[in-house]
C-alpha cells in the first residue's frame, strides 16, 4: 500500500510539472484582465475595450527559482489618438502560475488601467499648461494610482509625479496623448531610477528622484514603487504630417546614405527626400537626426534630453520628447538595427554624425596626450563621455517644429 501511494505522488508530480510547463500565460493573463475590466471583449488574441483602446500581451520570461514562478508580461495598448503604443512590462510572482498571472493583473490595472480609465471619463483631472517653442497647450493629467511592493512600515505612499511635477511640462509637445511611467526600485546598494515619456527614457528626469530613493533602507528586503500618469491634450492634433511619412522617409536616407560620396550626390539625395516626404522642414529633420541618432545608439555615449535649436546669435533649448520626428526616426533606426546591418554601412552613415566627429577629435587627443604622458590610465571609451544634447538648425523661415 505505501509503495502503491508513494508512485501516485511521483505519477501527480510528473503531471504537474507537465501541466505548469505547458501553462499558457497569454491566454491566462488576457482571460484574467478581461474579467477585471468587465467591460472587455476578448477577441484574437487582444481585449477591445470601449472608446477604441485594445490591449494586447507578450510573455517575457517565466522561470521558477527557489519554488517560485517568476513573471514578466508586457502589455501593450493601442488607440487611434496614440502616436506610440503604450508598452508597460510588469514583473510579478507567486507560489503557482495563476498566483504570478493575478499579481501580473493587479499590477497593471492599478498602474496604467486606473489612469486611462479616469482619463475616458474624465475623473478628477490635474490642468496643466506647456508652453513649447511660442506654442501653447492646455492638458489633463490623470495620475492617482501607485504600485509598491516591498513597502513594509514606510508609511504612506508618496505621489511620485509631484518630485518633478515642475519639469515635466518641459517634456510635453503637441500629441494629443503623453504617458509617464515612472520605475524606482531598491536593494542594498543597487538602484533603478528609470523614466519614461511614450516610451523613451528620460536620464535627466531619473536622476531627480536619486535623494528620494537614498532616503530608503531595503537592506533586508526588495522595495519598488511605479506610477503611471496619462496626459490628455485638449486641443485636437493639428500636426500637418503623420508619421509613416516620417519612417519612410528615414528608411530612404539609412540607405541612401551609405551610397553618398560625394557633395553632388548628398544633394541629389536630399532633392528626393523632400520629394518623398513633401515637407523641406520634416526632410531637413530626417536628414538631420537620422546619423546622429545611428551615433549615439551604436557608439552608447551619454546624452542628456535635449535639443537645441539654432537660430541666427540664439540657442533655444528644448527636449527631444517634445519633437515628433524624433522618436519617429529612432524607432526606424532601432528597426534598421534589428535587422543586422553590414558594420561598414552603419560606420558610413554615423561618419555624418557632428557628435561623432567631435567625439573621435576629443578621444584621440585626450588618448594621444596620455601615451605622451606615458600614463597607464586606462584609455578613454565613447561611454565616458557625456554630450547634453543635439544641436541643430534648419535654415527655411517658416520652420515650426512639431
Amino acid at each position: 500500500m505505501a509503495l502503491f501511494k508513494k508512485k501516485n505522488q511521483t505519477e501527480e508530480k510528473k503531471n504537474s510539472t507537465v501541466s505548469e510547463k505547458d501553462f499558457d500565460y497569454k491566454t491566462a493573463v488576457l482571460q484574467a484582465l478581461n474579467k477585471k475590466l468587465e467591460k472587455g471583449n476578448l477577441y484574437d488574441g487582444c481585449i477591445i475595450m470601449p472608446r477604441g483602446f485594445t490591449i494586447d500581451v507578450k510573455v517575457g520570461r517565466n522561470e521558477e527559482k527557489d519554488g517560485v514562478k517568476i513573471l514578466q508580461i508586457v502589455y501593450i495598448v493601442n488607440h487611434d489618438d496614440f502616436d506610440e503604443e503604450l508598452i508597460d512590462p510588469v514583473d510579478s510572482q507567486g507560489k503557482s502560475c495563476e498566483d504570478a498571472v493575478k499579481m501580473s493583473v493587479d499590477i497593471f490595472y492599478a498602474s496604467v488601467w486606473h489612469p486611462l480609465d479616469q482619463s475616458m471619463f474624465k475623473k478628477n483631472p490635474i490642468a496643466l499648461s506647456v508652453n513649447y517653442l511660442n506654442q501653447h497647450y492646455d492638458y489633463d493629467m490623470y495620475a492617482q494610482s501607485i504600485v509598491r511592493i516591498g513597502a513594509g512600515d514606510k508609511g504612506q505612499p508618496t505621489a511620485l509625479w509631484t518630485i518633478i511635477k515642475n519639469e515635466i511640462p518641459k517634456y510635453l509637445g503637441s500629441k494629443k496623448y503623453y504617458w509617464l511611467r515612472i520605475y524606482l526600485a531598491k536593494h542594498k546598494d543597487r538602484e533603478i531610477m528609470e523614466v519614461r515619456m511614450n516610451g523613451s527614457v528620460c536620464n535627466e528626469l531619473g536622476r531627480l528622484f536619486k535623494p528620494y530613493l537614498d532616503s530608503i533602507s531595503a537592506d533586508e528586503t526588495f522595495f519598488c514603487e511605479k506610477q503611471c500618469a496619462i496626459f490628455v491634450n485638449r486641443k485636437d492634433d493639428e500636426c500637418p504630417f503623420k508619421k509613416d511619412i516620417v519612417k519612410e522617409g528615414a528608411r530612404f536616407v539609412l540607405e541612401r546614405l551609405v551610397n553618398v560620396n560625394s557633395r553632388e550626390d548628398y544633394l541629389k539625395m536630399s532633392d528626393e527626400l523632400d520629394e518623398l516626404t513633401g515637407n523641406k522642414n520634416v526632410a531637413a529633420e530626417i536628414r538631420i537626426f537620422v546619423p546622429e541618432i545611428l551615433a549615439k545608439l551604436t557608439l552608447g555615449y551619454q546624452e542628456g534630453d535635449s535639443l537645441f535649436l539654432l537660430e541666427d546669435d540664439s540657442r533655444i533649448e528644448f527636449k527631444k520628447t517634445q519633437l515628433r520626428s524624433y522618436f519617429y526616426i529612432q524607432q526606424t533606426i532601432l528597426e534598421y538595427l534589428s535587422s543586422r546591418p553590414p558594420q561598414e554601412s552603419v560606420q558610413k552613415v554615423v561618419m555624418g554624425s557632428v557628435a561623432y566627429r567631435e567625439m573621435r577629435n576629443i578621444l584621440q587627443k585626450a588618448n594621444e596626450k596620455a601615451q605622451e604622458e606615458g600614463s597607464n590610465a586606462p584609455q578613454i571609451a565613447p561611454k565616458d563621455l557625456y554630450v547634453p544634447g543635439t544641436a541643430y538648425k534648419i535654415s527655411a523661415p517658416d520652420y515650426k517644429p512639431w
